[in-house]
């Protein structure tokens, strides 16, 4: 539409679970920008949380529970895959064949020895290098982390990763044991999008509360043509959280 930088701060409603860390009504900030990809995206991020600390706080030291938390940049940047190594030495999931059996067996069970036990329900390797993030990496990431490279069973939006097959060009930001933005270089082929939105239609019907179904109007737009764009989401009451020492989102 000649706009190339387009953003939107808007109340958003899932049907969720409430506690400390989630409100089914939050605020967050979406963007697009035409000509980016999520290295720009994580710059920006960067840029934007630094100069909202600097406006309102003295430091960029900043008190959060029994922890200090520093917003000076360069923030880390790890791979997911690396950063699950640290906590399971002896596989490297990207080494994995993401159409091999025994392969996913071999991560499953590895897992399971971490003491990741959703492993056991994984359907992909893709999938049991997730959970093991979520369960063992996570919760310990108190400073800023750009967690990056996602498999692509879970991150339908996403453009596949140049040069990682099986990967995307995707980030999350952790802070506090907590995501605050989740960020991807847009997914712009329509066919390509198509395949795992029926892919995600398929999960849903066979009983994945969190996969989505086809979203006919969307791939019509796509079709049109969309330039390279990476796109960013920021949570802004857990980032609020952040900046005011608050222990509970509401």
């Amino acid at each position: 539409g000649g706009f190339n930088r387009v953003y939107e701060v808007g109340r958003i409603f899932r049907n969720e679970g409430i506690s400390t860390r989630h409100n089914p009504e939050f605020t967050s900030v979406e963007l697009y920008q035409a000509y980016a990809d999520y290295d720009d995206m994580m710059n920006l991020t960067e840029k934007l949380v630094i100069a909202m600390c600097d406006a309102v706080s003295d430091t960029r030291e900043l008190p959060y529970g029994e922890h200090t938390v520093s917003v000076e940049a360069p923030w880390r940047r790890v791979t997911m895959n690396d950063i699950v190594k640290e906590y399971i030495p002896d596989i490297d999931f990207e080494s994995l064949d993401p159409d091999s059996p025994e392969d996913l067996e071999t991560a499953k069970a590895a897992a399971i020895a971490a003491g990741v036990p959703k492993a056991t329900e994984s359907k992909s390797i893709g999938y049991v290098l997730n959970e093991c993030f979520e369960e063992l990496c996570e919760p310990n990431l108190v400073q800023p982390t750009f967690v990056i490279d996602y498999p692509i069973d879970v991150s339908p939006l996403a453009k596949p990763h140049r040069s990682k097959p099986g990967y995307t060009e995707r980030f999350e930001l952790f802070a506090t044991g907590r995501e605050l933005a989740n960020s991807f270089s847009e997914l712009t082929d329509p066919v390509d999008q198509r395949e795992r939105f029926e892919a995600q239609a398929a999960k849903k019907a066979a009983g994945d509360d969190e996969a989505c179904d086809v979203d006919e109007e969307f791939l019509q737009a796509l079709e049109q043509g969309m330039p390279p764009t990476g796109g960013l989401g920021i949570g802004i009451d857990r980032l609020v959280m952040l900046l005011t020492n608050s222990p509970s989102i509401r």
